[in-house]
């Protein structure tokens, strides 16, 4: 058996949307692990996970404002 087949990494180099969804998810909520990170660095694409922390972004606060005017709406009453 050679080294590389003993590695627990992916062996393509290419992440999948989903799992440059979760890393922003998690990056974005400050959970993510050093080791996500590592690969993020390492096999991710730095134009998608730009992207992708953009639309995170945006649905973010898009989430916040929802709420606190929900909740402005529901204090005026």
């Amino acid at each position: 058996m050679s080294n590389q087949e003993n590695t627990n990494e992916p062996k393509d180099d290419n992440m999948g949307f989903w799992d440059i969804v979760k890393s922003v998810f998690a990056a974005g909520l400050g959970v993510q692990s050093s080791k996500n990170r590592d690969r993020d660095f390492k096999q991710g694409n730095a134009k998608a996970f730009f992207i992708a922390g953009l639309v995170f972004t945006i649905i973010f606060i898009g989430s916040v404002y929802g709420v606190v005017q929900m909740v402005l709406a529901t204090a005026a009453r």
